[in-house]
């Protein structure tokens, strides 16, 4: 089952757009190849199309790969721009992914000083 709680959850965004009809090999071939990772135990990668109206997710659980998407009724999501030239990827807290996708934009989002992260 996907937890975006568990403190092992390493989740990856894609910052570049990809096709939206890629399913299970499609997008596991993007997250080997372009962002240079294998899905391992407790990986999700995060993927979303050009209009940043659609997102999918693929997640390995040890025994296979979950797909899952999302489709926006209107408005679109809030997705990073790269920091850095060339930078295809970047890597998330569970808390922030679950921002994204409840349509927090994360570019002004900042944690207050009482918040501790679990380790």
């Amino acid at each position: 089952m996907l937890n975006l709680a568990s403190a092992a959850l390493k989740v990856f965004l894609a910052l570049e757009p990809c096709d939206m009809r890629k399913s299970f090999n499609g997008l596991y071939e993007l997250a080997g190849r372009h962002h240079e990772s294998n899905p391992g135990r407790d990986s999700l990668f995060v993927f979303t199309n050009k209009n940043r109206n659609r997102i999918k997710l693929l997640y390995f659980d040890g025994t296979g790969l979950w797909v899952a998407a999302k489709r926006l009724e209107k408005g679109r999501f809030s997705w990073p721009a790269p920091s850095e030239p060339g930078q295809r990827r970047i890597k998330l807290h569970a808390e922030a992914l679950q921002l994204l996708l409840d349509g927090v934009d994360l570019r002004g989002a900042t944690l207050k000083p009482w918040y501790e992260r679990p380790e």
